[in-house]
């Protein structure tokens, strides 16, 4: 199993204000497929991912990627795993405003030892006639485009995309959908999408419900898990 994720548990604050975030969650995700979490705000989703990109420390639980523990490494450990395994995609696409949109993908090129062909993803993406354009100078769908082919330049095994339609009108975000969609059939990359669009469901290979931190649904090609091998997970 490329993703495994074993009773994680998550809180925040004290006292009167504590809260718990994450109650136990497992689950796992195949080498290649694509997986979506959904729910309400609040239900978990971005904590979730934020741990398992190594940008939030759980309090218990384990997290294995490609066989590797993730909890429990040192901060140099896991900046180390997110340049060498990870690419990640925000709701807000954080260009460098004064990079072009060629300069803005070569910042994360930079960073891997085999990166993908930046002109061939420039063609996937289909943002080779606008390579020397500003953020300013694009819509809020090419930016998006540029963010993920930042992303996806240093050959990723796993793409984390946390709503990465949600500041997208609908037309804008079902091209963003299809595309990575194509990202996926195309280089193989496992994907763990957090997103309100119910669109997506069609899509992908994995849904997983989140709610109040727990999960509360886990379909994998259209068909519910069954409760026993929810418990195996």
């Amino acid at each position: 199993m490329f993703l495994e994720v074993t009773n994680i548990e998550k809180s925040y604050g004290e006292g009167g204000s504590f809260t718990r975030v994450l109650r136990g969650v497992s689950l796992s995700v195949e080498k290649g497929d694509m997986c979506v979490i959904q729910g309400a705000s609040g239900s978990g989703k971005s904590t979730l991912l934020n741990g398992i990109g190594g940008l939030d420390i759980m309090d218990s639980g384990s997290i294995r990627v490609e066989g590797k523990e993730i909890c429990g490494l040192t901060q140099e450990k896991l900046s180390d795993y997110r340049r060498e395994k990870l690419g990640f995609v925000f709701q807000f696409y954080n260009l460098v405003p004064n990079l072009t949109v060629k300069e803005n993908i070569q910042v994360c090129e930079y960073l891997s030892e085999r990166p993908m062909n930046l002109a061939e993803l420039l063609d996937t993406l289909k943002l080779t006639e606008h390579r020397d354009k500003f953020p300013f100078q694009l819509s809020g769908g090419q930016q998006q485009r540029c963010a993920i082919a930042r992303a996806l330049i240093k050959n990723p095994g796993l793409l984390l995309c946390d709503e990465p339609t949600g500041a997208l009108d609908s037309r804008s975000s079902r091209e963003i959908l299809i595309l990575l969609e194509e990202i996926n059939r195309k280089y193989k990359t496992t994907m763990l999408i957090v997103t309100h669009n119910n669109a997506v469901k069609d899509m992908v290979d994995q849904v997983v419900f989140l709610k109040d931190g727990q999960i509360k649904g886990n379909y994998r090609n259209g068909k519910k898990i069954p409760a026993a091998e929810l418990e195996d997970l």
